[in-house]
């Protein structure tokens, strides 16, 4: 060890006023000490806000002592900006230099500070603390080699003249910056450490040349930060540099082309930006400042609206970069909120319209008392509107009309916006004069009209729609009053709002048809052929809007068979506009439906099918299971899945009529169903394509029903996600029904599929439609079902179902000994018109009612009647066969083919509070019925609820059994009850094989009875046998029928294999 070397311990505290000449953000700034015997650094810390820097951190410098005395030693402190965090490409942008000598620095027993020359009037500084270390230490940090290869040599000088550049605007060193970093690029090639930044570098120039007014190419710049971005991924500690680098190009080029495409990408970085930001750092403060996340809100919130699911996306995360108490939260809220509309408009998602309501509310509470609070209740009002055509909710509609009076008092006579507020008025009066017919409403309306025609006089722009609206509700009133004068004047004002609507005009066609509907009306009651020629002529120009009615009106006159046929082929085109709203696309066939039945018309299976696919459709895009079950019962009919069948069976189609019965039914089950599909035979063929179909199919389930029983609505980024994973998701599944033998993947079973489940026993599908009632027989061997057709009328059936509901009720609280003559008539009248007609004897069926047949006790059918010799009672249904149920097609199928990789036996049981035989104590659950929310039907656990919705959200491959012997575990809802919601069906399509539930209330001593009967014929062998379930239960009712009430003798049903 050499003992003439000195040893000094610098202590670099911080630094203050830290600013880059050229003003670019670094990453971090570091600090360089030279003296005659060597070089030492800091690391390289991040600024904070205050443009400040707190390194404490001790410098072990070493040094050795010239051979004068009298020769002082200078110490040389540099302060470096450094524009990586990670690889370094040399030493960074200059910030300040000092000279001064050890002497100096001595002479300080405490903290001093060191000052440097001034940049922008502002003199950074370093806070320091010197003391001589008394014995020789190890060497500190010294600076670090690779600055001085000839590729930082060259970075240095570019940043030197760079930053030469920003004081002098000499072109020359611009030119000397560009070319000494495009040289540094050229010398780190792909996969070189160092090309991020050499990228950055050479961008960064090209950017500040673009805001100096000279000709660089700001396109070249964006696409070389991009490319250092993507070699700087997540995680990487330059990431949220780069991200920030790009943004400011795309600021640059927006500020002078205003590209929407800009600010719309400029606003993606900036919501993943934000989070790397460290609180209170200098990159934190710069994104933060009115050129950064305010620029990014104003300039996308002025962007036109979207519905875009991308651009919606993109709204919520404007909507997180403006807390609440920022400025601009209400503009935000609005804009999304109308967009919330539009995207309710085209696709009926109720999510959406609740979610504009719920934000356009919350910005009309916070938004300012003055300027532009017309604009908040409008947003308001529009969503409201749409929700009330949706539910017809008055309350929404009268919210609204309030709301539009108080949008009119903000705007003074004259006021442009006086104009919309009054239209908007009166189109609301004029939809609560319609639902309740109040004068009042319609005078108003007309006032209003009238005083919107005196600020937009005819032969002024936006006069067509005051026209159009002012037609609209004199035709309105027509409708209440029959009034003929009204409508004679309704096309007087639509004859005029057509003629501001010229062929070309984005209304044309529907001034056309709103005309044309007018004149349909007029021709109904003066059967004057010149108004329904008129109203055909308006209605072939407007194709493309391709409306019906005219063509069925003056077949119902002339019947005209080519009328009839064009009536028809409109229909089929209509449901292909996609420029209509969801509601309206539903309305098309529903409408067509109704015509087709109407006049036996064989485009009515077609109409069926758009139906059916659509409401698939719409039901895909909800993101919940509770918005799917709300959709399902504003948009399905109790009977549609039965009239399908009906219609295809009645045209000779009954193979069709399976394949519709089932298509049509159990909807919600069937979407969570697909989610399940474990892809064996695909992962034979394609197993990374099955892979992909696995991964996005969970990831898609949890969107979906990973959100716990207490979720009622999805949140709309939750939402958001969800529709992102369905696209993904539909994409691989077209990928893969485009192999060889998948082509049905996922899709509805086909007949032959039918005639696989049938393997054991017939299925009997029982068809309740509100045109005819039939039984479908499917066979193994059958080419086609055999049919049956009823006697019954879906009347009858109600009827019968409603029977059966008051004979049980009134036999619960008899006396064990009365006879239950009604229940036994009621049972009688099963077994004459719906079973006898269809059984022969075998040992076991399936059976799977459709509509109000889910409701019967088919099973208990019983013809109560003496044999022809005396000598006892006619067998019944239980008698001759096994009968279990099945709630679809598909969930038996699905049910067979898990058998097939069966495990060790499991099952649950559900009782009401007793242990029963041969089931755990823990299993031994109570169940509470919700008929109004089926989801939130539940069993009571000793820790919390188990509702039917956690049910859906688990997955039970592995499950066989369960038997529910609480009240009412097998009815489903009233209104829905081809959708099967009831807690034994979700067990059935959660995985479980095989089930027994309940149709009505449960009495307790009868329940230990039949249970003790069943467990003692399931386990007869000492092993438990799922497919034995049917069999047992079947045994113990027979057991003990004698011994118990008829009541609650028919109310135990076997579901499954």
């Amino acid at each position: 060890m050499d003992h003439n070397k000195h040893v000094f311990a610098l202590e670099v505290l911080n630094g203050t006023n830290l600013i880059t000449p050229s003003h670019r953000v670094p990453a971090g700034l570091y600090v360089l000490v030279s003296t005659s015997s060597g070089q030492w650094n800091t690391t390289i810390a991040a600024p904070m806000a205050d443009c400040s820097v707190a390194w404490n951190e001790t410098l072990i410098m070493h040094w050795c002592p010239p051979k004068s005395s009298s020769t002082s030693t200078v110490v040389h402190f540099e302060i470096y900006a450094s524009f990586e965090f990670g690889q370094t490409l040399g030493r960074g942008q200059l910030v300040g230099t000092v000279k001064t000598t050890l002497e100096e620095l001595l002479k300080h027993d405490k903290q001093f500070q060191v000052s440097f020359p001034a940049i922008y009037n502002q003199h950074p500084s370093l806070l320091l603390r010197m003391k001589r270390m008394e014995t020789p230490h190890l060497t500190g940090s010294t600076a670090d080699s690779a600055q001085e290869s000839e590729v930082g040599r060259v970075t240095d000088a570019a940043h030197e003249a760079y930053a030469l550049y920003s004081k002098t605007n000499h072109r020359d060193d611009l030119d000397r910056t560009i070319q000494d970093f495009q040289a540094v690029l050229e010398q780190c090639p792909n996969g070189h450490p160092d090309r991020a930044a050499a990228l950055t570098n050479l961008a960064h120039a090209i950017i500040f040349g673009t805001t100096k007014n000279i000709g660089t190419d700001i396109d070249h710049a964006i696409s070389h930060f991009r490319s250092a971005l993507a070699l700087r991924p997540i995680g990487h500690p330059d990431r949220p540099l780069s991200i920030f680098n790009l943004y400011q190009a795309l600021h640059q080029r927006h500020l002078s082309r205003d590209d929407f495409a800009d600010i719309r990408e400029a606003a993606e970085l900036y919501s993943s930006l934000l989070p790397l930001c460290v609180e209170g750092s200098y990159l934190h403060r710069v994104v933060l400042d009115d050129d950064g996340v305010q620029y990014v809100i104003e300039e996308y919130n002025a962007l036109p609206c979207s519905t875009m699911d991308e651009s919606i996306s993109l709204r919520w995360k404007i909507l997180e970069l403006c807390p609440p108490g920022h400025p601009r939260r209400a503009w935000s809220l609005s804009i999304l909120a109308a967009d919330l509309c539009g995207r309710f408009h085209q696709s009926g998602d109720v999510v959406d319209i609740d979610e504009a309501v719920r934000l356009s509310r919350n910005a009309l509470t916070i938004c300012p008392a003055d300027a532009g609070r017309d604009f908040y209740l409008g947003v308001l009002c529009y969503a409201l509107q749409l929700r009330f055509d949706r539910h017809g909710d008055p309350s929404d509609l009268n919210e609204s009309i309030s709301l539009y009076r108080a949008a009119l008092n903000l705007c003074p006579p004259f006021d442009p916006a006086r104009w919309t507020s009054l239209n908007n008025l009166a189109e609301a009066l004029n939809a609560r004069y319609n639902q309740h017919g109040n004068i009042s409403d319609f005078e108003e309306a007309l006032r209003i009209h009238g005083e919107a025609l005196d600020l937009r006089p005819r032969g002024h722009a936006g006069c067509d729609h005051t026209l159009n609206n002012l037609a609209a509700t004199l035709y309105t009133h027509f409708e209440k009053s029959r009034d003929i004068s009204a409508l004679d004047d309704a096309i007087r004002f639509y004859r005029e709002a057509l003629e501001m609507r010229p062929p070309g005009h984005q209304l044309h066609c529907q001034a056309l048809l709103n005309l044309a509907s007018a004149l349909q009306k007029r021709f109904t009651h003066t059967r004057n052929g010149e108004h329904i020629e008129e109203a055909i002529k308006h209605c072939q120009e407007a194709l493309r809007s391709l409306s019906s009615e005219a063509y069925m009106a003056r077949y119902d006159v002339h019947c005209d068979i080519d009328d009839l046929a064009r009536a028809f082929e409109n229909y089929e085109l209509a449901v292909k506009h996609r420029t209509q709203s969801f509601p309206q696309r539903i309305a098309k066939p529903v409408q067509w439906i109704t015509d087709a039945e109407k006049y036996n018309h064989g485009s009515a299976l077609d109409a069926y099918q758009t139906l059916l696919h659509l409401l698939d459709i719409r039901l895909s895009t909800r993101s919940s299971m509770i918005s799917r079950r709300e959709a399902v019962s504003q948009l399905l009919a109790p009977a549609l899945s039965a009239n399908i069948a009906s219609f295809a069976i009645r045209r000779g189609e009954l193979a069709t009529a399976v394949e519709l019965l089932e298509r049509g039914r159990a909807l919600l089950w069937s979407q969570v169903s697909r989610l399940r599909t474990a892809p064996d035979q695909l992962r034979i063929a394609r197993p990374l394509l099955a892979d992909q179909f696995a991964a996005l199919s969970e990831d898609l389930s949890v969107a979906t029903y990973g959100h716990g029983s207490d979720f009622v609505v999805a949140d709309s980024a939750v939402a958001e996600h969800y529709r992102r994973l369905l696209k993904q998701w539909e994409a691989v599944v077209a990928q893969i029904r485009g192999i060889d033998r998948f082509s049905r993947f996922l899709l509805p079973p086909s007949y032959d599929d039918a005639r696989l489940a049938a393997q054991d026993g017939p299925i009997i599908l029982l068809i309740a439609s509100e045109y005819s009632c039939h039984s479908l027989i499917i066979t193994r061997n059958s080419e086609q079902p055999h049919h049956v057709l009823l006697s019954l009328t879906l009347a009858d059936l109600q009827d019968l179902k409603k029977d059966f509901a008051e004979a049980i009720q009134q036999a619960i609280v008899m006396r064990p000994t009365q006879p239950r003559m009604e229940l036994r008539s009621l049972l009688q009248k099963v077994w004459d018109k719906v079973m006898l007609p269809i059984v022969n004897p075998r040992s076991r069926i399936w059976l799977c009612p459709s509509a109000a047949f889910t409701s019967i006790p088919l099973h208990a059918a019983h013809p109560f009647r003496m044999k022809a010799d005396r000598s006892g009672l006619e067998p019944c249904l239980e008698d001759i066969y096994i009968c279990s149920y099945t709630p679809t097609l598909s969930a038996l199928i699905r049910a067979r083919q898990t058998m097939r990789t069966r495990v060790a036996p499991s099952f649950m049981a559900a009782g009401r509070g007793t242990v029963l035989l041969g089931a755990r104590a823990e299993l031994d659950l109570v169940f509470r019925l919700d008929r109004a929310q089926p989801y939130n039907s539940f069993f009571v656990m000793k820790d919390k609820p188990v509702t039917l919705l956690d049910i859906i959200e688990n997955d039970f491959p592995k499950a066989e059994f369960a038997f529910l012997s609480s009240c009412q575990t097998a009815v489903g809802n009233e209104q829905t009850p081809d959708e099967v919601m009831h807690l034994a069906a979700g067990l059935l399509f959660s995985g479980f094989k095989s089930v027994i539930g309940t149709l009505s209330v449960v009495d307790d001593n009868v329940a230990n009875e039949i249970v003790q009967a069943f467990y003692e014929n399931m386990f007869t062998d000492g092993v438990m046998d799922c497919t034995m379930a049917a069999s047992a239960l079947n045994t113990a009712i027979r057991a003990v029928k004698n011994q118990v009430p008829l009541e609650q003798s028919i109310i135990f049903i076997h579901i499954g294999v």
